[in-house]
């Protein structure tokens, strides 16, 4: 079994379109399915995607598309004869909401939405891509080994007691179920920063104006957390953004956050005297 995330009846000789947005995450994703010998094609997603992920895919292997363009994304599809996609990386929050023209799929779809937000915007493009017999796997498959596992994973002894771990993770818990955010920052028994709309580095930077010996980020996901577009996670940017914030514990809910180059990360979070907790 490649992985534990993938659906019963999953081929591994059918080719799977990796949907790429920024960051390390999809060439993270990328060299997991290539080392797993299955097919792979890319859509990169216009201004988004790292130049070194497109240029590692042959010319008829690759294309650019819009995050706005539903009805040119299904026609790629079809052409690449793919039975799955997966998507990977984060979209700046500015692409969805500000300077969008979209094609007349998705205006036609975005019109039957109540509340415009990345989820019930991703939802209708996994539900279309569905619509024409293609599986969005879960955005974790292939990177079982990538995920927070639970308990202490870095070698000295987590600083921060049970008491005040378990109010973190309840304010964080709450913050996801008003989908509000996924993230927050506690000292004790206060609430130093949540994250909602800027993001989890400007979180940490807001919450590194208080005082912040003794505080404790927590990174969870929503209940219903939608895997195959919206997973949280933690890197080396996240790493860098808590030591000059001054925080040096963070708990993350395991299985569910991935931990982008989870060994070297590791390591690193070590050299920095910043300490991880799966919970």
């Amino acid at each position: 079994m490649l992985s534990i995330f993938f659906p019963p009846s999953f081929d591994s000789s059918r080719p799977i379109a990796l949907i790429a947005s920024r960051g390390r995450y999809p060439i993270i994703s990328a060299a997991a399915i290539r080392a797993a010998n299955v097919p792979l094609r890319l859509i990169a997603l216009g201004g988004e995607t790292e130049p070194e992920l497109f240029s590692s895919f042959a010319p008829s292997d690759r294309i650019e598309v819009n995050v706005d363009q539903l009805g040119k994304l299904l026609s790629v599809l079809k052409n690449f004869d793919v039975g799955y996609t997966l998507m990977a990386g984060q979209i700046k929050p500015k692409k969805l909401f500000h300077r969008l023209t979209p094609d007349l799929k998705i205006e036609k779809t975005l019109l039957t939405l109540k509340r415009r937000n990345a989820e019930t915007i991703f939802g209708v493009v996994m539900r279309e891509i569905e619509d024409i017999g293609i599986v969005q796997l879960d955005a974790r498959a292939f990177l079982d080994n990538q995920l927070a596992s639970p308990g202490r994973m870095t070698s000295r002894k987590f600083p921060i007691g049970s008491e005040y771990l378990k109010y973190g993770i309840h304010i964080a818990r709450k913050i996801a179920q008003l989908d509000i955010g996924q993230g927050c920052v506690v000292r004790k028994g206060t609430v130093l920063a949540v994250e909602a709309f800027e993001g989890t580095d400007r979180m940490l930077r807001r919450a590194g104006t208080f005082k912040v010996n003794d505080s404790l980020f927590v990174k969870t996901v929503k209940i219903k957390q939608d895997f195959r577009f919206d997973v949280s996670d933690f890197g080396f940017r996240t790493l860098e953004t808590m030591q000059e914030a001054g925080l040096n514990a963070a708990a993350l809910e395991a299985g569910k956050v991935i931990m982008l180059e989870k060994s070297l990360l590791l390591t690193k979070a070590s050299e920095l005297g910043i300490d991880l907790f799966g919970f």
